[in-house]
């Protein structure tokens, strides 16, 4: 691994709750990870560990396969060749574009050497022309890819990213996600991302990190979080969904999931956790679980309804009082209150433990910040 955090923890004096928990993680080289989750969930408190701005209580970090953290080892920041990007850009306002790419190269290059490493990465991120430009001549986003040329330009052997996109406005936050991944994926960089957007997540990382109350719950690529959450709040946190009550039954052909849409099954893939066994569960139904079909034998009634362009996001509740969501094409658009027929297609079955009443309540998406 590049990069490896093993139980690493960051408690502050007074709190009752570490804010970083037993965390451990690998990322390999030339991979992108991203850590998600809400805001106090310890993803930036980890980033500044690993940084060497904040002190660990516990555990290790090892760069390169080389300790830097931990059994009484604290390398300074400024000798782990870590690249740093803020969501603030950090840009010097007296320098123009050349002067604040080439401020982290030091005295190490010749001036011949210098000018062309920092040609070499301002072409990289698409700026070759800005060299004599100063920062306030240039646009939100560029001024992100100039902060991105600077970390870079010292071929750091690893770059952190804090919420880099945070200042700009959504459609440009997903397109600028897009770019940065290809620059870092083209200068082969080891990169460890935050975000609190789950698009922005989705779009850069190679595998991604759901954090909350310090602790790391799931650390997989975005289709596994999607489709098999390992824990209840990445079920939660990810996507559109509902949990509804279930019943598990095993039979002589395999694993069976009893729910008011009917019979859900999935072989001998069908993740039950032994800690509940058999019997009473809820499962997880996500939004593209469900498929409006007129002619299914379960009607639901539309209780609310999002137009999301190509499709809307149906609210809706069964006669037998669950509520599920379901993505329809726009063009199929009914009005609330009305009975529309609907069917389960789901490829992976995920059961939690049953919490609390019968009624399954809609997941709260924080995809859009």
């Amino acid at each position: 691994m590049h990069i490896e955090l093993r139980q690493l923890s960051v408690h502050y004096p007074g709190r009752p709750r570490a804010a970083v928990d037993a965390v451990s993680l690998g990322l390999r080289a030339g991979d992108i990870g991203v850590l998600i989750g809400p805001s106090g969930c310890g993803k930036t408190t980890l980033l500044r560990a690993v940084a060497g701005l904040e002190p660990a209580t516990g555990g290790e970090i090892l760069l390169s396969g080389q300790r830097v953290t931990g059994q009484g080892v604290h390398v300074p920041p400024e000798q782990r060749r870590i690249g740093m990007v803020f969501q603030d850009y950090a840009l010097f306002p007296h320098l123009d574009v050349a002067g604040n790419v080439g401020f982290g190269l030091g005295r190490a290059l010749s001036k011949a050497d210098q000018a062309a490493r920092v040609a070499e990465v301002l072409a990289l991120v698409g700026l070759a022309d800005t060299q004599k430009r100063m920062p306030h001549e240039l646009s939100g986003g560029q001024q992100q890819r100039v902060a991105l040329a600077r970390a870079l330009a010292p071929r750091p052997q690893l770059l952190l990213l804090d919420e880099p996109f945070s200042n700009l406005d959504v459609d440009l936050r997903e397109r600028l996600a897009h770019e940065i991944r290809g620059i870092l994926k083209a200068a082969h960089a080891t990169a460890l991302f935050v975000t609190h957007d789950q698009l922005e997540a989705f779009a850069i990382g190679d595998v991604i990190g759901v954090m909350h109350e310090g602790r790391l719950h799931q650390w997989d690529d975005a289709y596994t979080l999607y489709h098999r959450p390992a824990t209840r709040f990445v079920a939660d946190f990810i996507g559109h969904g509902v949990f509804t009550p279930a019943t598990v039954k095993r039979t002589a052909t395999g694993v069976v999931v009893h729910t008011a849409l009917g019979a859900l099954t999935d072989g001998a893939e069908c993740p039950l956790p032994e800690a509940f066994g058999w019997g009473q569960c809820e499962v997880l139904l996500r939004a593209d679980d469900i498929v409006h079909d007129d002619d299914a034998p379960v009607k639901a009634e539309i209780v609310r309804k999002a137009f999301r362009g190509s499709e809307f996001l149906y609210t809706l509740r069964l006669a037998t009082g669950e509520t599920v969501l379901a993505h329809v094409p726009s063009h199929q658009d009914h009005k609330i209150g009305e009975w529309i027929g609907i069917r389960p297609q789901v490829d992976h079955v995920v059961t939690f433990q049953r919490e609390g009443g019968a009624a399954a309540a809609p997941m709260v998406s924080f995809a859009n910040g």
